[in-house]
């Protein structure tokens, strides 16, 4: 979440009613401005104040045409009844709304199934706000878990636990990093390589390891990170060494495609060194905002200090999460997605997705402007830009021209060791259909005349170029 300064003084001000906003007297619009910074002297009725927000909201972009996001921007009608039915439920008041915490416990085995834990009864999960408080938790049990088998020496001023992770990881990790006194240890990007490398994540681990965290679906560019291959070094590195270094897979969008799109690949609870995994039920788990999965192994791998117990119908329900208070109908929506869709249903959705991604890409490199990066045959994203020939103009330019249009694409520059690459990244969520991804392309090629006329790039500032934060 942002931080927010209040206004100064020279920032005050109202906001005008028009009259006839007024409910019954529309020479009250004439008088009334209530404040923006302060709470105003005297309540407005409820029209008025819906429309004084509604129209504000209206300058927001649209979220159907944000290719930036990865979160879910449409739903059927009959999951927003659900949600509005159910948003006033406290999700942590498991006593007071079993059902809902069932159907809670419910998705933790549906997605215990979907990666192939050695036993979905044993597995241990829980719903979250995002991903973000789910990587928070992962990465605290990799932390307790590695100091349990560390007490003789740690904590010590001498030792600080290191979590390796590829430089590209979401920015919750170094966030984890900061909070909870880890070092981290970042894979740099090489050449035309865009995430982590195995040997080299093994190379940056040791006795004070706590983890290596796999990326199922890199926010960059849309790649999956070899997991396997990466348990495969730890393996060997275990075998040289003895240390013993668990993995963590940051399925935050690839582990609700791969599933269904990928099962060849073998990146989850199959491979015995990953201890936990986490997703996005709000990205392509097809829900609004906010609802994240996180799912250990088995009791092993989440410590049991970590775990608080809360009566439930009489019994014990452990809770494991970082958020207390929030409603309960974000896991109501992830549960009626998982019926309503089933396994084919989801396999239906995400490779429409995919092969909207795959044509766009195509048909944007076909424009001979571009060179792509991805492809978006792994997550339905893909990255590209100028190629070297390409002078007038840079992703920043195309950018901003596009946002003209009402389509909101990231221009960014990749981290050490690639920042002389600047890209552009377009992600495909349901909801985007290959009719939007017609007028897309469209008025892309319809900008590039004019684009190429350009004396130069006219992006001053790259950093100041663009809002994008993965």
């Amino acid at each position: 979440m942002a931080l927010h300064k209040g206004p100064q003084k020279h920032e005050e001000r109202t906001t005008h009613i028009n009259p006839f906003y007024g409910e019954a007297n529309p020479v009250v619009g004439l008088t009334q401005a209530p404040p923006t910074h302060r709470l105003p002297d005297s309540p407005l009725p409820p029209t008025t104040a819906y429309q004084l927000v509604h129209d504000e909201l209206m300058l927001d972009g649209n979220s159907r045409l944000n290719l930036a996001t990865f979160v879910t921007t449409w739903m059927e009608p009959q999951a927003g009844i659900l949600m509005g039915e159910c948003r006033d439920k406290n999700m942590i008041d498991k006593d007071e709304y079993p059902r809902t915490a069932e159907l809670e416990r419910r998705c933790v085995a549906m997605l215990a199934d979907l990666w192939h834990a050695p036993d979905p009864s044993a597995t241990v999960g829980c719903s979250t706000t995002g991903s973000s408080e789910a990587c928070m938790l992962a990465g605290m049990a990799l932390k307790r878990r590695w100091a349990s088998r560390n007490a003789d020496r740690y904590p010590s001023r001498d030792v600080r636990p290191n979590l390796v992770m590829g430089v590209n990881v979401q920015v919750c990790w170094d966030k984890f990093c900061n909070f909870w006194e880890v070092e981290p240890r970042l894979v740099p990007m090489e050449g035309d390589r865009y995430h982590l490398a195995p040997e080299a994540a093994a190379a940056l681990c040791d006795e004070n390891t706590i983890g290596v965290v796999g990326i199922l679906g890199s926010t960059f560019d849309g790649s999956y990170e070899p997991i396997a291959d990466l348990c495969a070094a730890l393996d060997a590195l275990q075998e040289r060494t003895g240390i013993d270094v668990p993995v963590h897979v940051d399925g935050a969008s690839g582990a609700m495609v791969a599933p269904f799109l990928d099962e060849d690949v073998v990146w989850d609870f199959r491979l015995p060194r990953v201890a936990s995994i986490n997703t996005s039920g709000h990205k392509y788990g097809l829900v609004y905002p906010g609802v994240g999965w996180a799912l250990w192994r088995d009791k092993e791998a989440l410590p049991d200090e970590l775990v608080f117990r809360v009566n439930y119908l009489g019994g014990d329900m452990p809770t494991f999460a970082l958020n207390f208070s929030r409603p309960g109908a974000q896991v109501v929506a992830q549960y009626y997605s998982f019926v309503r869709l089933g396994r084919e249903g989801y396999r239906a959705v995400q490779q429409y997705t995919r092969t909207v991604a795959t044509a766009l890409a195509d048909r944007i490199e076909a424009l001979g402007d571009f060179r792509l990066l991805t492809r978006g045959d792994e997550l339905p994203v893909f990255a590209f830009t100028t190629n070297d020939d390409v002078t007038s103009y840079d992703v920043f330019d195309v950018s901003r021209r596009l946002r003209e249009s009402g389509w909101l694409v990231p221009a960014y520059t990749f981290p050490p060791n690639r920042e002389d690459l600047s890209v552009l990244r377009v992600v495909c969520r349901n909801g985007f259909s290959a009719d939007l991804a017609e007028l897309f392309i469209e008025d892309l090629g319809r900008l590039l005349p004019e684009l190429r006329r350009q004396p130069h790039p006219l992006t001053r500032d790259k950093g100041a170029a663009t809002s994008f934060h993965h």
